[in-house]
């Protein structure tokens, strides 16, 4: 022992263990130093993944599009088709056309006498199913005569069959088709089962209303109860509407119709 200690043997008794003290501090450094190190490691491994995935697999052309409000209130109306001429009809068929020669009809028994010499055997169920009411020329290729209930001499009549739209279908119109709706709900006779149960609703039925404003199909679309929902149809049967109107002309188009039932 000095003499230094042994003159103030509590000089080097201090609070606390120095030891322990120096120990925990340069544990403390080196612990701060490994986590940086490990945080630095970490952030140095997300960049180079990163780096390596856009090398290996670089992203897609992103094509920016900006986006446009346009309000359909001032869209104008489709085109229709009322200017469009309808397709000339088919040019006439000549009196003798090609295919079997015999002729389509109801046969008529006739004496062996008036059979002419020259007459050939009789056709055959295929032949006669080809065959048209004016006879081939006997250039049979197998398929069906041509003019098969074509009356040559005839002014055919083209009609054009009116597109009818669906009921989730937007038809723009100028004029919606018109009709009481009043009087349509004080038609609405309350179905009786539903009265005695006390069932309150409403029914939305579609109706689909032609050129001529006549009801030409009609449809459920939503419903309360289904009590209600013959009631409902029966009342907007029994009512008088008006054509849509697009560029002037009459159009068929849907209509929806609220019917209420309520409880007085």
């Amino acid at each position: 022992m000095s003499t230094i200690a042994a003159k103030n043997p509590f000089e080097q008794l201090k609070y606390g263990a120095t030891e322990l003290k120096e120990i925990i501090s340069r544990n403390t450094v080196r612990a701060f130093v490994y986590t940086t190190a490990a945080l630095l490691l970490l952030l140095l491994i997300n960049f180079t993944y990163k780096t390596v995935m856009a090398m290996l697999f670089p992203p897609p052309n992103v094509v920016k599009v900006k986006l446009v409000r346009v309000s359909i209130d001032n869209l104008a109306p489709p085109p229709t088709d009322a200017d469009v001429p309808p397709p000339p009809p088919p040019a006439n068929m000549p009196a003798a056309a090609s295919g079997p020669a015999a002729r389509a009809g109801t046969p008529v028994p006739v004496p062996d006498a008036l059979i002419a010499p020259d007459a050939k055997d009789f056709a055959n169920v295929d032949e006669i199913n080809r065959a048209s009411a004016v006879g081939g020329d006997g250039n049979d290729m197998g398929g069906f005569s041509d003019g098969i209930g074509v009356d040559p001499n005839a002014n055919l009549q083209i009609e054009q069959r009116e597109e009818i739209p669906d009921v989730d279908d937007f038809v723009a119109v100028e004029k919606e088709p018109g009709f009481d709706y009043e009087g349509l709900q004080r038609r609405v006779q309350y179905p009786k089962m539903a009265q005695r149960n006390g069932i309150e609703g409403q029914v939305l039925v579609a109706a689909l209303i032609g050129k001529d404003g006549s009801i030409k199909d009609i449809k459920v679309m939503e419903s309360d109860n289904t009590l209600l929902n013959e009631e409902a149809v029966r009342a907007v049967r029994g009512t008088q509407f008006t054509p849509g109107i697009q560029n002037g002309n009459p159009v068929s188009v849907w209509v929806r119709i609220p019917i209420r039932f309520r409880l007085h």
